[in-house]
């Protein structure tokens, strides 16, 4: 497997990294979801992604449970806090109070003395970024974090941090983690050309659109269901038109993997991975099934001509179903916009 490196960090990365999200009571709570972790680490992924809210901090213990025992040091880890975790109203966001004891939580969960790369999980309009940067580099002088990063911001925040870095001597973000996929390919027009210029990895996550490219949406079959369609129904109600269109393309971005030869997995994971400013596509199994259909991705390359008809399907910078993208921009709420 090739390895990439990650932004302008030197650390060098799988194009594949291994999402912790569906380990424990999201997807799969049973011993499996560490026999995928090590099956990944052999494979050459030697990326791992989570979150301290993914399953209430259960994803996290998985995820440390499997790499004791040595394998910690090989794997470059990272997790990410943001996201609510108890009914306190301060168990929650990017201030400095609770970046500052939560990620004494996800060490502990983790079970390391350090995470590799700790991201914030969504922007927060009522917390300065200064505040949330300060709190970062705190914590990357305490040894306790080595990078920085961010998830799902839009251009102008990622802009926004970079600036404030630079002038207030903050640690800056050298990732963002944004929506990508076939289906979801609104970056495009802005957040992948921003990194670009500014020299940070893109960690997509969800590239086979939240499983519309799995495979399993077809025409003429009965929509499957799942615990995520019941969670999201934006996403997945077939009585909006947004989802119907997704639809329609995955059956035809299926029949054009068909035609090429491949599976629609790894059309959709090649489409990711082969974009000139993507490090490393998060990929979400649940099943060691769903890890081993991904894994052959790596090696595909997709042909301009396939490329082409691919934007024939999706155009470029359009996503499908606008409420795929990941972050409600409150300058676009009621509140926001009445006069």
């Amino acid at each position: 497997m090739e390895y990439r490196t990650l932004g302008r960090t030197g650390v060098k990365v799988s194009p594949l990294c291994l999402g912790a999200m569906m380990f424990g009571a999201w997807g799969n709570t049973g011993e499996e979801s560490v026999e995928i972790i090590h099956r990944a680490l052999d494979a050459g992924i030697n990326f791992i992604d989570t979150a301290d809210v993914y399953s209430r901090g259960e994803s996290e213990e998985i995820v440390g449970k499997a790499l004791a025992g040595g394998r910690r040091d090989n794997v470059v880890l990272a997790t990410k806090v943001h996201g609510t975790m108890g009914d306190d109203p301060n168990e929650f966001g990017n201030s400095r109070r609770w970046i500052t004891r939560e990620v004494e939580n996800s060490l502990r969960r983790l079970g390391t003395d350090w995470i590799d790369l700790y991201q914030i999980h969504r922007p927060e309009e009522d917390t300065d970024i200064d505040d949330t940067l300060g709190a970062l580099t705190d914590l990357v002088r305490a040894g306790k974090v080595r990078y920085i990063g961010s998830s799902t911001f839009p251009a102008s925040q990622i802009v926004e941090a970079q600036w404030v870095a630079e002038r207030r001597g903050r640690e800056r973000f050298v990732s963002e983690q944004p929506p990508y996929s076939i289906l979801v390919r609104a970056i495009e027009q802005d957040v992948l050309p921003t990194c670009r210029r500014h020299g940070i990895g893109v960690i997509p996550w969800s590239p086979l659109a939240g499983g519309w490219l799995s495979g399993r949406y077809r025409a003429g079959r009965d929509v499957p269901v799942s615990r995520r369609a019941e969670m999201i129904p934006s996403r997945y109600d077939m009585s909006l038109p947004g989802n119907r269109r997704k639809l329609e393309a995955a059956d035809a971005l299926a029949e054009l993997a068909d035609e090429a030869g491949i599976t629609l997995i790894e059309l959709a994971l090649a489409f990711v991975i082969r974009h000139p400013a993507v490090t490393a596509a998060i990929i979400g199994p649940r099943t060691m099934e769903h890890l081993e259909s991904q894994l052959t991705a790596a090696d595909v390359v997709l042909s301009e001509d396939v490329l082409d008809r691919i934007d024939e399907i999706v155009p470029p910078g359009v996503n499908v179903n606008p409420a795929d993208g990941g972050w409600p921009n409150p300058g676009l709420q009621p509140q926001a916009r009445r006069r």
